[in-house]
């Protein structure tokens, strides 16, 4: 139970504070930007079973690869896509967190 609520208030709450720290001018707009990262989960529809509590997604999902992840790093560093990498990476960090529980 309280790792299921750690792990939705990341995803919901903590990036509503990025983008209100880093994006005080859009924060917003980058905090929906960042919602719509959870997009990234659709990959989860490609597993069977689809949901399964004791899975670590990374480098499980084909969105949460590596590799996937080296490429939301590099999109860090252009101003156009900053926002959407850094909700992609603090969605992968949330993650992560899951596979710490196991």
């Amino acid at each position: 139970m309280l790792q299921t609520v750690i792990h939705y208030s990341l995803h919901f709450i903590a990036p509503g504070l990025i983008a209100w720290v880093f994006f005080r001018k859009n924060w917003k707009k980058a905090w929906l930007i960042m919602l719509l990262t959870m997009a990234v989960d659709l990959d989860h529809l490609m597993a069977n079973p689809v949901f399964d509590p004791n899975r670590c997604s990374i480098n499980f999902h084909p969105l949460h690869t590596y590799w996937a992840i080296a490429i939301y790093l590099v999109l860090v560093i252009f101003p156009k896509t900053r926002v959407v990498a850094i909700g992609l990476l603090f969605h992968m960090v949330t993650d992560y967190q899951d596979c710490l529980w196991h």
